[in-house]
């Protein structure tokens, strides 16, 4: 099942995707809720975020051909870090170019793993039921700002900029995270093809090993990590993240 939030007629809604359909629902996404009958069409609603997360985290070196082909070591554990809420964004909204001395900027095409209930120090076992689906993201990073400060790798700075979090367009509840393939394309050219069963950390091992750090509420996002083939945006370039099973992802950058 396809969830998404959207904004129509000056309100804003969640539901279901039913082929060019929403299929409005009442009550909590992450909680009770129920159809009300009403439908209207994709062509007329406004992409909202398909979740409000309280944090999003994003992982670093979480792909083999990645870490080999850069000469990075085996991760021992996952390594993380925290997305401002001011760089959240959804489909088809496009990612504002930062000044210019921040220097170029690059796109990198993600799964992401929604929460979908409260979850704490829970096992590898029990994480799976603490996910309540996934996207498509694009964790989008100001590539030159990130190291420009030899003594301090600015990943905040880098990682936080308005629109630099793009997820969407729909959380699919039934997905089977490690028998897909994500693929990013540049301007209608394929830029980045890997496949998701890469993961040294897949997504119920990092719900397992963040949940003992934090506690992870519904909504939350985790983005999985990117593999090969990251490379600078130029303005006025559209960025798809597709993820078969779950949707494409689009949005132009700057």
């Amino acid at each position: 099942m396809k969830w998404l939030r959207f904004r129509h007629g000056g309100q804003e809604g969640f539901g279901t995707l039913d082929g060019e359909q929403v299929v409005l629902h009442r009550g909590e996404m992450f909680g009770a809720n129920e159809p009300t009958g009403e439908r209207v069409a994709v062509a007329d609603i406004e992409w909202l975020t398909p979740c409000v997360p309280g944090k999003m985290l994003a992982l670093w070196n979480n792909f083999r051909a990645a870490a080999e082909k850069n000469g990075w070591a085996v991760p021992g554990e996952p390594l993380y870090f925290l997305k401002a809420p001011n760089s959240f964004a959804p489909h088809a909204r496009t990612i504002p170019a930062p000044p210019a001395e921040v220097g170029r900027v690059a796109y990198e095409g993600e799964l992401a793993v929604v929460i979908g209930r409260r979850c704490q120090a829970v096992s590898a076992t029990e994480a799976p039921s603490c996910v309540f689906g996934y996207s498509c993201a694009n964790d989008v990073t100001a590539i030159e700002l990130l190291n420009r400060d030899p003594a301090f790798a600015q990943w905040t700075r880098a990682k936080g900029f308005e629109g630099f979090g793009v997820f969407g367009p729909v959380i699919e509840t039934d997905f089977d995270p490690l028998a897909s393939h994500v693929r990013t394309r540049v301007g209608g050219r394929e830029r980045q093809n890997y496949p998701l069963a890469d993961m040294f950390f897949p997504p119920a091992e990092l719900v397992s090993r963040i949940s003992q750090d934090m506690t992870l509420e519904p909504g939350d996002v985790i983005l999985c990590g990117t593999s090969l083939g990251v490379l600078p945006m130029k303005p006025g370039t559209a960025v798809e993240v597709v993820i078969d099973g779950i949707g494409t992802l689009v949005n132009v950058y700057g």
